[in-house]
């Protein structure tokens, strides 16, 4: 029945490609260009998780042409804002790390992976991060080169967008991937501490799950690395929690609209609808937090750009289908996963990455996600917007100082992290 449903699928996708145009179609847009509000929204494959697994938190923007039909998903040329963009907008341009790693810790092999950061890294002229020149190291949960676990290509998505905002964001760090057998907790927590273990100063999860009864035990055993900072995604739902981000042993990142602005910062925020936040149900209050309307963790402490519509251009590649006209309409219709080329991307799991680099860049010694709450003058307080209903709260609303979409605010610089 599966293969039924494929095959009507690809006949009805192939009679819509009358109608729509092809691959080329499209005029290519620059980094600063962005689709229209009112363009479609659609998860990353690996966003629907079966219970008990953990889901990424990434979203894929579709276009529409000047027409009103819908254009590919991934064109050849980027759309979203690009390196120079992150750089500009959180004053890091020319910061440097001094060669320190950034983790990304995800589920499943994405195969194209390195050189699809290849082609990101040139189109913004970073230099190369590479096996050979030993910036970039891919490796399973063990922290060995093989055997890797199964690709797939909803996680591939979100593979390609953390190593992305790496490279934006710190373009002298160095990138280990560690790739989880499955998204489930434990395989997940094991990468973890192998992150930590091949000497990450940063690790970024852009992924969670709803609380449970097991999440204590896993934040002791996965989470507790004093010394190295660790983000977790809020989530890409609006008002709510997810763990890991609602434990306290992670830096909690929400999510904000990024647009440029005639302002003296050059670029304006407002809290993105989408983003996580919340009062955990379960999850100590650690002692930085001194809010006062949740006696447990509140998400979320940081934020950066989230907002696909406002969001980030990444290179993807991976596929089920390959690489034709038809199999860009195939994915652009939803019947296949994954991308062929550049895509405008959104979701907490871009802030993750985003935050978690800019703690590489500054390299100061932190307490787990304390950091912050000592050096808000350091943040840009972001202070309209919301993300749900909790009847006005500044839980799901921001607005001066700390809110739960927003946290305390988005870098302005280095010297909050």
């Amino acid at each position: 029945m599966k293969a039924l449903a494929v095959l009507a699928g690809a006949a009805t996708a192939l009679s819509l490609a009358v109608a729509m145009p092809s691959a080329a179609a499209p005029a290519p847009m620059n980094s600063n260009s962005h689709a229209s509000v009112g363009d479609a929204i659609a998860d990353f494959g690996c966003a629907n998780a079966k219970p008990r697994q953990m889901h990424c938190l990434g979203k894929i923007k579709a276009h529409h042409n000047s027409d009103g039909k819908l254009a590919p998903m991934t064109t050849t040329s980027p759309v979203g804002y690009g390196a120079p963009d992150i750089q500009s907008a959180y004053k890091l341009k020319g910061k440097t790390s001094g060669g320190k790693t950034v983790a990304i810790v995800d589920a499943q092999d994405d195969p194209t992976a390195e050189a699809d950061l290849q082609v990101y890294r040139k189109q913004y002229g970073l230099p190369a991060c590479t096996t050979a020149n030993g910036c970039f190291k891919k490796v399973n949960q063990d922290g060995k080169t093989s055997p890797l676990p199964s690709a797939d290509a909803g996680w591939a998505e979100e593979i390609s967008l953390d190593l992305d905002m790496v490279s934006a964001t710190c373009p002298d760090c160095k990138i280990l991937l560690v790739e989880a057998s499955s998204p489930n907790t434990d395989p997940l927590g094991v990468a973890e501490n192998t992150a930590v273990r091949l000497g990450a100063s940063a690790v970024s999860n852009s992924w969670g799950g709803n609380e449970d009864s097991t999440i204590a035990a896993a934040d002791s055993k996965y989470f507790k690395h004093d010394g190295v900072a660790i983000t977790a995604s809020s989530g890409d739902s609006g008002y709510g929690v997810i763990w890991p981000a609602s434990s306290p042993y992670t830096t909690a990142v929400g999510g904000t609209s990024l647009n440029k602005s005639s302002n003296a910062r050059g670029w304006s925020e407002t809290a993105w609808s989408g983003a996580g936040s919340g009062c955990s149900a379960s999850e100590p209050k650690p002692s930085w937090q001194t809010d006062k309307g949740c006696a447990k963790k509140t998400v979320a402490d940081v934020s950066a750009v989230a907002d696909p519509n406002t969001g980030l251009a990444v290179y993807d590649t991976y596929n089920t289908c390959g690489h034709s006209s038809l199999c860009d309409l195939l994915i652009q219709l939803g019947l296949v996963q994954g991308a062929d080329g550049w895509v405008q991307v959104g979701g907490t799991s871009a802030s993750s990455p985003i935050i978690a680099s800019v703690y590489a860049l500054a390299g100061n010694s932190v307490h787990y996600g304390s950091y912050p709450y000592s050096h808000k003058a350091n943040l840009n307080d972001v202070t309209s917007g919301s993300n749900g209903s909790c009847g006005g709260s500044y839980l799901c609303t921001a607005g001066s100082g700390y809110d739960g979409p927003t946290g305390l605010g988005t870098p302005n610089g280095t010297g909050a992290f």
